[in-house]
């Protein structure tokens, strides 16, 4: 399952604080689209949009469903 989130995530220190939350969910891969104004989070795999909004707020980012 792809899954497509709007964050606040700005530049490539923000992807590295975010990293190992993300890393850590279930069978999934990720990316952040820095050149997109929306920085879109792009996931493919078991996770579930919350638990990837959930791991976003604990890295203190935020996320949101498009």
């Amino acid at each position: 399952m792809m899954i497509q989130l709007k964050t606040n995530i700005k530049c490539g220190a923000c992807v590295a604080t975010v990293q190992p939350k993300l890393d850590q969910l279930p069978n999934t891969t990720w990316k952040v689209d820095l050149t997109d104004p929306d920085r879109i989070l792009t996931a493919e795999g078991e996770a579930t949009t919350q638990e990837i909004i959930s791991a976003l707020e604990e890295a203190g980012y935020n996320g949101e469903a498009i």
